[in-house]
């Protein structure tokens, strides 16, 4: 017989103890021992986890009234500048603006001490923000000046909101001139000289459902230590793709746009980022729940790091001048073997994500449904794929 679930089914089950959840990584290797068939009877949610740099974040933040009323024209926290063109006092604080001050020649491979992600980190952290802003007066909002050092409970309200979070797949970054560069792929070595790469493989949410059938508008997930939802797709979802045999993209792809409350979040899983001479952003944890509707989603999450390919792409030449072209495609498995060959030459690898903090996220957010304290939240709309045209 087919097996046949359904969201409230999982959730019943949740609620009562009694669901069978498994991270994206034990997945593969039950799967192999029982067959597909007989793991998707058994098994309700696989949990997946992904930790590394993501740019396109940013939080909103609501400071409150001041005495006399002001309107925040501009906002600066820690000297660094936040976009106050929304309402009275309202900001939104993006990952990778760079504090006033630092190196902002690209060309020289600076190192961007602070930025938009290491406030973040701060205001979770719990630690002191210095806050200032300045307006031009109105009868109803006469004040123009404010300064004040504060922390995230002195917030009125704080949530993150990032428009592109969680790529499904990424470019492979190499350099093939003869100079280092300096890129948000990380330093390339001149002449092949090494080759990074940003994702969690095997464990990386959008990759253990590569058509989105069950990851959509109002998702619950895993967000910085908490609780958080699919808003929307990310900007730059692209779903009209380059996929291998068994669906998965072959580059970026699928992108979310992700919200969450900043006050349940942790600097364990909200990192404030410098990357040498490109500038500064904020690593993320993100963690999805992938429930086994039938047998076809259970394949899906059993996508090994063998199964997941990517291309080589030449942050040296190709890339700065937005030209095609790549220097050959390779799998996961062997990125994480720490050694490829390109072009007859042996280069070795580095990851730019945390392959050890995705499975702790893919674990805990495991552990949260087991205990009954994490429901699926089924979508209200799926998001953009080839499965799910208009």
């Amino acid at each position: 017989m087919e097996v046949k679930k359904t969201f409230a089914e999982i959730n019943e089950k949740i609620r009562k103890g009694t669901a069978v959840v498994v991270t994206a990584e034990e997945v593969i290797e039950i799967v192999k021992q029982e067959g597909t068939k007989k793991a998707a009877k058994k098994i309700d949610v696989v949990t997946t986890g992904t930790f590394g740099i993501m740019c396109s974040s940013g939080a909103f933040l609501n400071f409150g009234h001041t005495k006399p009323k002001m309107k925040m024209s501009k906002v600066w926290l820690n000297d660094v500048s936040a976009y106050a063109g929304i309402a009275a006092v309202d900001a939104y604080i993006g990952a990778t603006e760079v504090v006033e001050g630092d190196p902002l020649n690209i060309k020289h491979p600076g190192e961007f001490r602070y930025g938009g992600g290491h406030v973040i980190e701060d205001l979770v952290a719990g630690r002191e923000v210095k806050f200032r802003a300045t307006a031009y007066g109105t009868d109803c909002y006469p004040r123009t000046k404010f300064e004040k050092t504060i922390t995230l409970n002195d917030l009125r309200d704080a949530f993150m909101f990032s428009p592109r979070n969680t790529y499904q797949n990424y470019n492979i970054g190499a350099n093939t001139t003869d100079k280092t560069i300096y890129t948000y792929m990380g330093i390339l070595q001149p002449n092949l000289g090494n080759i990074t790469y940003s994702s969690a493989g095997q464990l990386s949410p959008l990759l253990n459902d590569p058509y989105f059938r069950t990851i959509g508008i109002g998702t619950r997930i895993f967000f910085g230590g908490g609780i958080g939802y699919v808003a929307w797709n990310g900007t730059q979802h692209d779903y009209d793709c380059e996929r291998n045999a068994k669906g998965i993209p072959t580059g970026g792809a699928g992108t979310l746009s992700l919200v969450g409350d900043l006050k349940q979040m942790t600097p364990e899983y909200l990192r404030g980022a410098s990357i040498t001479g490109y500038g500064c952003s904020l690593c993320t944890g993100v963690g999805i729940p992938i429930p086994i509707l039938d047998e076809e989603m259970l394949e899906f999450t059993a996508v090994s790091d063998a199964d997941i390919e990517g291309y080589i792409i030449d942050y040296g030449t190709k890339y700065p001048a937005a030209e095609p072209g790549n220097l050959g495609k390779v799998t996961y498995a062997e990125l994480k073997s720490g050694e490829v060959t390109v072009m007859g030459k042996k280069v070795p690898t580095a990851p730019l994500s945390s392959y050890p903090k995705a499975k702790k996220i893919a674990n805990t957010l495991k552990e949260w449904i087991e205990a009954g304290k994490f429901e699926l939240g089924e979508p209200t709309q799926l998001l953009p794929s080839p499965r799910n045209k208009e």
